[in-house]
């Protein structure tokens, strides 16, 4: 026990721990959330998606599908007319997620892109919006638990089947859309035309439903009406005024006239 005026000891006053009020330990929550936040977004989040299983081929499938990867014309997409490509380029860049296309320009290159494959394949570009949506969430470096890749979600041995052999290509947006509408033409023609089994075959899920009916369902949600272009009128231009020569009776009329 200290008397009165002796100097204070280290031991003799017991130090105490600052207490974290209730909003100091909130924020420091929050910090460590947006922190959790930050590392989940710069990692490559798993994609919900089958898929697609090699399956032999004949060389000449193999050339034509090879062919049809590696050819880099430019992305020019074809539009009825002008009106149509302003119109569809508005309607379906307001249906993108703004989180992963968060700029106008961002969206009007990878929907170029999307049509200009899509229609390279001869599919219906609304359906292959459907099919990212379903296999990606049009994440481009998304990845499934089977490991397929990018917006399509393509199988890494497509590469060494029909491409150059670098799996890593399947993050570049063209690359990854060239690669996956030639397979789904592919699985069409093997298919007959049959778009749920070409789906089914896709996903690797040949014979199942779900992955065909939530493509299908999401094409519908892409669907697009057009709007009926507005018609110009049109002016007929003015016709010249013709100077019409003095009225003349026929001479037979004035013959009896004295």
């Amino acid at each position: 026990m200290l008397t009165p005026g002796e100097p204070h000891s280290p031991r003799a006053t017991p130090r105490c721990r600052p207490i974290a009020t209730r909003p100091t330990r909130l924020r420091a929550a929050a910090a460590a959330s947006l922190v959790a936040l930050a590392v989940a977004a710069a990692w490559p989040a798993p994609a919900l998606a089958g898929a697609q299983r090699y399956e032999p081929m004949s060389d000449a499938v193999r050339a034509a599908l090879a062919a049809a990867v590696l050819d880099r014309s430019p992305p020019e997409p074809r539009f009825a007319s002008l009106h149509e490509k302003v119109d569809w380029l508005a309607e379906m860049s307001w249906r993108l997620p703004a989180r992963h296309k968060p700029t106008h320009r961002e969206r009007i290159e990878f929907l170029q892109m999307v049509r200009y494959e899509a229609q390279r394949a001869g599919l219906d570009p609304q359906l292959v919006l459907g099919l990212i949506q379903v296999e990606s969430g049009f994440r481009r470096h998304a990845i499934s638990s089977a490991g397929a890749r990018g917006y399509m979600q393509v199988m890494p041995f497509w590469t060494q089947v029909i491409g150059d052999g670098d799996p890593s290509t399947l993050f570049d947006a063209r690359t990854n859309l060239r690669f996956g509408c030639a397979i789904l033409r592919h699985y069409l023609d093997i298919e007959r035309g049959d778009l749920f089994r070409a789906l089914g075959r896709y996903n690797g899920s040949l014979g199942r439903p779900e992955y065909p009916n939530a493509v299908l369902a999401a094409w519908k949600r892409w669907s697009y009406e057009g709007r009926v272009e507005p018609v110009r009128q049109v002016e007929a231009p003015a016709r010249p005024a013709v100077a019409l020569p003095p009225y003349e009776p026929p001479r037979a009329a004035l013959a009896g006239v004295r």
